[in-house]
């Protein structure tokens, strides 16, 4: 496995600055942002896609450094039901599994998306329990009707561009589990798989140890993103898990993102590590920082810190003990 960050968390510094620090951080590996909420700061797919010299300026200024690029990545809603929305952000995911194809990088990362309620809807609406029975309906019309078609459609594109696409199982959209990932995954095809955050497993009360081996089993983890989560042991029983509060509301909330080691002790981490292993995974590792508590950069170098400790960089050997 190698060692990544996505480099969107130095947004404030050029792509070449950017790159600069992440490699003397001792990490190997960029993920990219290329739209929707990530941004196109480092990368803006539509100003590259027919500027083969472009191109290779960006392949080198990324190689030249000793870096790879695990992914693209354009988080947005591609079935948000204000169609000018969607709009935008399928152009991006197109835009971006065309660029990914021409710099040879297999994964673009984004999120399911979320549709309304129906045709006519103004705002996505994600249905969290199964009564009343509205709400089965309601996410019986969304699958079948928005969530399915779509990346159905949309994953046979990235195949032919020879492109897998890692959906982030993240709250607030119709994949968030890894049950909702392998049911459009089953409905889709194998082009459609997970970038896998244990941080949005810790707060929906799932064990990441036992995603990895739910995902890895059907070959479903296309990448990794490394982020901790810890939740209020007092907090929790106000506000559920499901707490609505900003996440600046730090003091306050059920849970919240922290560094990796901040949330869950390293022993966990290398347990999480050693499942993604086991089951195959032999990729990326990328660091993302969402902690309220740190700066970026302070929370950044730490998660290399801890990571370092318990990722395994050497690949297997016969087991001479057997």
């Amino acid at each position: 496995m190698k060692l990544g960050v996505f480099l969107v968390l130095f947004g404030d510094r050029s792509l070449e600055e950017a790159l600069d620090f992440a490699a003397s951080t001792g990490v190997t590996a960029v993920e990219i942002g290329t739209g929707g909420n990530p941004g196109k700061k480092h990368c803006d797919p539509a100003a590259l896609l027919d500027n083969d010299t472009a191109i290779q300026n960006f392949k080198k200024a990324v190689e030249s450094r000793g870096l790879t690029i695990s992914a693209l990545s354009c988080h947005g809603n591609p079935l948000h039901p204000q169609k000018h929305l969607a709009q935008q952000d399928h152009e991006d995911f197109i835009n971006t599994v065309l660029l990914a194809e021409k710099l040879e990088v297999p994964v673009v990362n984004t999120f399911s998306g979320c549709p309304g309620d129906h045709e006519n809807a103004k705002y996505p609406n994600w249905p969290v329990a199964p009564w009343p029975n509205d709400y089965q309906e309601i996410l019986k019309w969304q699958w079948e009707n928005k969530v399915i078609p779509y990346w159905t459609e949309t994953g046979k594109f990235a195949a032919e561009h020879h492109v897998k696409i890692g959906l982030e199982l993240h709250g607030g959209f119709s994949v968030h589990t890894p049950a909702t990932l392998l049911r459009l995954r089953e409905a889709a095809g194998e082009m459609i798989g997970a970038n896998l955050d244990p941080s949005h497993m810790w707060w929906q009360g799932i064990d990441p140890v036992q995603a990895v081996q739910i995902l890895g089993r059907e070959g479903a983890i296309h990448h990794f993103h490394a982020k901790d989560t810890v939740i209020d042991p007092v907090n929790v029983n106000k506000y559920g898990l499901t707490d609505m509060q900003p996440y600046t509301n730090m003091l306050e909330r059920a849970w919240q993102f922290r560094t990796v080691g901040f949330g869950h002790d390293i022993k966990t981490w290398a347990d999480i590590l050693s499942a993604l292993r086991l089951v195959g995974y032999d990729y990326v590792v990328s660091i993302e920082h969402e902690d309220g508590l740190m700066s970026i950069e302070e929370g950044f170098t730490k998660a290399v810190h801890n990571l370092k400790q318990v990722l395994m960089n050497e690949p297997l050997g016969e087991m001479w003990w057997v």
